[in-house]
């Protein structure tokens, strides 16, 4: 399988030293299951796309520090690629960034979260839906890095998985597309690193939490083989 990485965003260079880009990240996790999957990375804040929507099987948007409903540029691009994709029914995964986005395009809102910042290791419970996509687990844990979240659904967008704070935290929609308000591709110690970088944005009482919560282990291969399983699955 041939997997599009759509790029929204461009780490420090002291973060890409040790960590590599958000595409390096998503490489590991899944070549840890299936060495086979070729990315492919499209950088669209410089406006690289693909020739044709078929150059590859799927697609996958990244996290990013911009919000979707901000006034730049390549975001009103990406926007429009997002719908060419929902209408040619084309495969795609949302992470953070990416999930807000195909909310936000396709009927749906993102805003501000209520609970302002949400970071560190959070529990997800798995609704019914998720068991009628040979999700047999009832919850999994993984790292959430945001203060905007989905607020309203994309129009035909189920829920597959809920957490306290973040009601909209895992969707499909149709057979094509799979969002997750996480990042399964954060390891530990880079997700420690963000939060020691921001920890004067988040105060004290938010970073204490998020940091003790990093002592729990994310579910982080599980989650990619979800989303992996998703896109290869003709349904």
């Amino acid at each position: 399988m041939k997997l599009g990485i759509l790029k929204t965003d461009a780490l420090k260079p002291e973060f890409v030293e040790q960590f590599g880009e958000y595409p390096d990240m998503f490489a590991r996790r899944m070549h840890a299951i299936d060495d086979t999957i070729e990315l492919v990375t499209y950088d669209v804040q410089k406006g690289i796309y693909p020739k044709q929507l078929d150059e590859v099987d799927a697609y996958l948007i990244t996290g990013s520090r911009s919000s979707v409903y901000d006034q730049e540029p390549w975001l009103d691009v990406l926007k429009v690629f997002v719908e060419r994709l929902h209408n040619a029914q084309k495969k795609l995964i949302g992470i953070c960034f990416g999930h807000q986005l195909v909310a936000e395009v396709l009927g749906g809102k993102t805003g501000k979260a209520e609970m302002g910042w949400c970071v560190g290791v959070h529990k997800a419970s798995f609704t019914a839906k998720a068991k009628t996509l040979g999700i047999n687990q009832d919850s999994f844990n993984l790292v959430s890095s945001h203060q905007d979240q989905v607020l309203q659904l994309a129009q035909g967008s189920e829920v597959i998985a809920s957490t306290p704070t973040c009601p909209n935290y895992m969707t499909v929609l149709g057979e094509h597309i799979i969002t997750v308000q996480g990042h399964p591709e954060f390891d530990t110690e880079f997700a420690r690193q963000l939060l020691v970088m921001r920890r004067e944005i988040f105060g004290e009482d938010v970073y204490g939490v998020a940091v003790d919560s990093l002592q729990t282990k994310a579910d982080n291969l599980q989650v990619i083989r979800w989303l992996l399983d998703f896109i290869k699955v003709d349904r």
